[in-house]
């Protein structure tokens, strides 16, 4: 089976052929150097950047995977959560193509995307399993008791943890987007320098990462310096104490599930799953008995085949979605 996946959720254009869980394509088209000189995501500039791009990027996808519209089965779209002009251009686009040429159309969650891109790679875990969701705009810890099948054990309260790294690196004058270039930075430095903060939130599966910024900000203060003012190893230093937080909680809160929940299967992904230091943590679990799933890092953000696989199992169940589907900037899953 040929599915066409479309996602245009936030500020990355991508389209993908996947033949049941095999990706024949994957192409993302990143707005990252248009919105890095505002310091983020601007949604209006990322919505026309969609337009302009979105058919080049469906045509570089059937190309690549050497098929032609024809050939398609399934058009399967990510419809929310998300920046809602965004994800209207996608689907907008997908319905267009479904009905000019009469595949069946399939809305996706963009969550459970994230959730079924460890089904594109060749080791993924049995039923049930937990998962993180950890990326610019989610944080969020599940019980996936089957395909199609999830119960939320807890979320950010208000900061996802990629929002946070995207916040603190701004103080430091490191610009947008922030996870890479921390990461990047933190490698140099002490994590135990700074004292920062861990939000456990004891009792909850909750997240919240807002005080963990505050924290940076007050630092700065006591330091005196701010933004491209700070030192490189004052930067390099608080990268490191700052990431050590986010990643300790976040593996804290893993324990807890697996405990709470008597399961040793747990998927991590998102776009903060491709952080090398989460990455390295994460594979510690194994010593203590845990099963530990990362999808490839170009699997971890944002992109179409996770759509299109997620597509494919939910049409293997019989579902599919008519031209009245509409966009959604909340959709809890």
């Amino acid at each position: 089976m040929l599915i066409l996946g479309i996602d245009t959720s936030c500020d990355d254009t991508s389209a993908a052929v996947v033949k049941d869980r095999k990706i024949l394509s994957n192409i993302v088209s990143s707005q990252i150097k248009i919105h890095t000189k505002y310091g983020g995501i601007v949604p209006e500039i990322a919505s026309r950047k969609h337009i302009e791009w979105i058919m080049d990027v469906t045509e570089n996808a059937l190309s690549k995977a050497d098929v032609a519209l024809k050939h398609i089965d399934l058009v399967s779209v990510c419809h929310g959560p998300g920046l809602i002009g965004s994800l209207l251009v996608g689907l907008c686009f997908a319905k267009s193509l479904s009905y000019a040429s009469k595949k069946p159309l399939i809305g996706i969650n963009h969550l459970e995307g994230h959730i079924h891109a460890i089904f594109l790679e060749k080791e993924y875990p049995e039923f049930p399993f937990l998962t993180l969701i950890v990326s610019g705009g989610h944080t969020s810890l599940y019980r996936v008791n089957d395909l199609n099948s999830y119960k939320e054990l807890g979320r950010t309260r208000d900061d996802a943890a990629g929002e946070a790294y995207d916040k603190v690196s701004k103080m430091l004058g490191l610009g947008y987007p922030g996870g890479p270039v921390i990461d990047a930075l933190a490698k140099e430095g002490n994590p135990d320098k700074y004292n920062l903060p861990r939000p456990y939130l004891n009792g909850s599966f909750d997240f919240s990462f807002s005080g963990l910024k505050t924290a940076v900000k007050v630092l700065l203060m006591k330091l005196d310096v701010k933004g491209k003012n700070v030192a490189e190893d004052v930067k390099k230093d608080i990268a490191a104490s700052f990431q050590a937080s986010v990643v300790d909680v976040l593996i804290e809160k893993i324990k807890w599930a697996v405990s709470s929940e008597r399961l040793n299967r747990v998927v991590i992904t998102g776009g903060v799953a491709a952080n090398s230091e989460l990455r390295r943590r994460a594979q510690m679990l194994k010593e203590e008995g845990i099963e530990v799933y990362l999808p490839s890092k170009q699997l971890c953000t944002d992109n179409a085949a996770m759509i299109a696989v997620s597509g494919y199992h939910r049409f293997l169940r019989g579902e599919s979605s008519d031209l009245f589907l509409n966009a959604r900037a909340y959709l809890p899953l």
